[in-house]
């Protein structure tokens, strides 16, 4: 337990793992503050110092685990032209995924006030599934350039079949790492082929 009144280092990140090892343990109805505090081995109330309650915890961790995949989905358009167009795309595939456990997803999507913040962030450019999803486009079109992919390709088809397929997986599919990876290879396969 870190001692009353001494700085956290990076306490939001330890806060949000803490969650995330919580949830992936007993599930959405074991998500309180004392249970993620507890956890992180910090003071009870240090959750609702920083944030305005559990609803704003909840939308935080779920935005800042976007914000990690957009930035790998902004970085993607750098690697046109390097490995290959499949591994590319299985790599952000996997990068948002391994990002946010389905019961991470499943507690923003059922607590109203929650959800609520997260729409409102969205609303007001926060990164998301948009966002990748616009980014994966500009990638794609990148290696179409490239002549990595043929010409015809309907880029901004394929980058929203691409992020709606794994935003299906995230609401929906509780099956484990590797039956996700497996689901991610065979849409990057009908997608790209082996590109």
């Amino acid at each position: 337990m870190s001692p009353r009144g001494v700085a956290i280092p990076d306490l939001r990140g330890r806060l949000f793992d803490a969650a995330e090892r919580v949830l992936a343990e007993g599930g959405p109805a074991a998500l309180t503050s004392r249970a993620v505090t507890t956890e992180a081995g910090c003071a009870k109330g240090v959750l609702h110092t920083h944030f305005e309650g559990l609803d704003a915890f909840v939308a935080e961790l779920v935005l800042d685990r976007f914000a990690r995949t957009a930035r790998q989905a902004r970085e993607l358009s750098g690697r046109a032209g390097d490995g290959t167009v499949a591994g590319n795309l299985t790599a952000l595939a996997d990068g948002l995924l391994g990002s946010l456990h389905p019961a991470v997803i499943a507690v923003a999507a059922t607590r109203s006030g929650a959800a609520e913040r997260f729409r409102a962030a969205q609303e007001a450019g926060a990164p998301g599934l948009a966002t990748i999803e616009r980014d994966v486009t500009g990638y794609l079109e990148a290696e179409r350039k490239r002549g990595r992919l043929p010409d015809g390709t309907d880029t901004e088809a394929v980058a929203l079949a691409f992020t709606g397929t794994l935003h299906h997986i995230l609401m929906a599919s509780w099956s484990g790492p590797a039956a996700r990876a497996d689901r991610v290879r065979r849409l990057v396969a009908v997608l790209v082929g082996d590109r």
